[in-house]
């Protein structure tokens, strides 16, 4: 092939294609920008009448909330994404980024700020125990190679396959990192004090884990959270998904929101994808929808990803208890990004992975954006989050949760000061039973498979289908997993892929 025809070749690689993505959330957004880049013309299904999926958005009486994620992190990965376009964050939302990075209250009464500056955070873990500060700073150095190699070789490179994994430059790399211990057992090794356990730990709430169950590895979040900082981008997450859904628009795709689909019929290389408003042939679907739900309600009788047992015996991460709320007055202390602890939390883990039911003394999170960003709340009022980390599949009937919303509501009173029960005027609740009707979640998990040692990388469901070469997979569910960031990179890999089997291996980077 000479070698301009290359050089075309490699720019639009999927001219005269159809893909069809299912699902608007960051993963099939993504999925979509690049097919769409790649030369193919592109539709995107969204059942819901807003895009990005659980990372929605509650926007009423002046008020602004998302219904999802609210942690901005990893600021490189989006920076990365719009960078394969030749655009910067900068042009879709601004970002601030916040110190203290998020306020913790012990129950024992005891409270910190974790500010943003990690020789300030060596200094803080030496008040607590002598030699602590020497020891983060050695755990942090360990959390920043552990971030280099799993981010170089885990999430940015698609290692889907176990034989992806079969690469000695991968085994080079990985030398000398701790990989199949849990995090529990090796943060031991650098701090006696539960309270600095804790505080290098929590992250694991974002992948869906606990400390017993989650690989070493996973130190990495350490360093994106004191290293890398922080941030909130103006009008919340919500704005996030609206600049790359104005990014996917730009690039040609045709977005369609409100339209559900109901089945998708693999056939002549080829898939058949079934809506209310008729059928309509792509050559590639992507589907941002949990593969669970694809198998189940989406594929014809009889075709299986992979079947009912096998999602039955899958680790969930957890579901959560959501709190939407509208606050008339000031909140404080509270503050953008507020943890309320136990001392002990081991109880909380056991009561969602090992005998689940609702925590006793539970662990939660409070989110309070309109502190930095007044367009989140009217004047004189405070939006604020409340999500209870609790476990998958619980009965959640109507009085069950009102039982708990008040022990939830008192145990911030108790424990931060702040009592919010007579100054609510905006209440909105989502819990197990919402994130399994609204997207199809098993078990109504909030967030996706956890990581576990045996649910990592190339043991997550694959971005590829084994019942149609035309069918792949983005999102949560699949590799490199949980998290905005990790379904960004979901979307560009299941885009390569499809790429990679149109040029026959030839062009599967951009």
């Amino acid at each position: 092939m000479p070698a301009t025809d290359t050089t075309q070749h490699a720019r639009c690689p999927l001219d005269g294609q159809s893909a069809t993505v299912v699902g608007g959330g960051f993963g099939g957004l993504a999925a979509a920008c690049h097919l769409a880049a790649d030369g193919a013309e592109v539709r995107l299904l969204e059942q819901h009448d807003r895009l990005g999926g659980v990372a929605g958005r509650i926007e009423t009486d002046g008020f602004r909330i998302d219904t999802g994620p609210s942690w901005y992190l990893m600021p490189g990965a989006f920076e990365r994404f719009f960078g394969h376009f030749d655009r910067e964050p900068s042009a879709f939302y601004d970002l601030e980024r916040l110190d203290p990075h998020y306020r913790v209250f012990w129950k024992d009464g005891d409270r910190v700020d974790v500010p943003d500056d990690p020789e300030a955070v060596a200094e803080l873990f030496e008040r607590y125990e002598p030699g602590a500060g020497n020891a983060f700073r050695a755990y942090l150095d360990s959390a920043e190679h552990a971030y280099e190699v799993g981010v170089d070789e885990f999430v940015y490179e698609d290692r889907s396959r176990v034989r992806d994994c079969l690469d000695p430059r991968l085994l080079r790399a990985v030398r000398g990192l701790t990989l199949l211990s849990s995090m529990d057992e090796y943060v031991a090794d650098y701090f006696e004090n539960p309270k600095l356990r804790q505080l290098v730990q929590y992250t694991l709430v974002f992948l869906g884990g606990a400390p017993h169950n989650t690989p070493a590895i996973y130190t990495l979040m350490s360093h994106v959270d004191f290293n890398l900082g922080v941030y909130h981008p103006t009008g919340g997450i919500a704005s996030v998904v609206d600049g790359v859904a104005e990014l996917a628009r730009d690039l040609g795709v045709d977005i369609e929101t409100g339209t559900p689909v109901s089945g998708l019929d693999p056939a002549d290389n080829a898939i058949t994808v079934s809506t209310d408003a008729g059928t309509h042939r792509a050559d590639t679907v992507v589907a941002n929808a949990a593969p669970a739900h694809v198998d189940r309600d989406l594929l014809p009788d009889g075709v299986a990803e992979y079947g009912d047992d096998y999602w039955s015996d899958r680790t969930y991460a957890p579901s959560a208890f959501m709190l939407y709320l509208g606050v008339e007055g000031d909140v404080e202390p509270l503050y953008h990004h507020t943890l309320v602890l136990p001392t002990d939390w081991d109880d909380h883990f056991r009561q969602i992975f090992e005998t689940p039911a609702w925590p006793d003394d539970p662990a939660y999170y409070i989110n309070v954006p309109s502190s930095t960003d007044p367009t989140m709340a009217p004047d004189g009022h405070e939006a604020v989050v409340v999500l209870v980390p609790i476990a998958p599949g619980l009965d959640d009937g109507p009085a069950v949760r009102e039982t708990f919303r008040e022990q939830v509501l008192n145990d911030i009173a108790t424990h931060t000061g702040v009592d919010l029960r007579d100054r609510i005027v905006l209440e909105r609740t989502a819990c197990v039973s919402e994130f399994g009707q609204r997207f199809g979640a098993p078990q109504g998990t909030a967030l996706g498979l956890a990581h576990t040692l045996s649910q990592t990388g190339p043991l997550r469901p694959s971005i590829r289908s084994s019942v149609s070469d035309s069918l792949f997979y983005a999102g949560s569910y699949t590799s490199p997993g949980i998290g905005v960031p990790m379904c960004l990179t979901s979307g560009e890999h299941a885009a390569a892929a499809v790429r990679a089997d149109a040029t026959g291996g030839l062009f599967s980077g951009r």
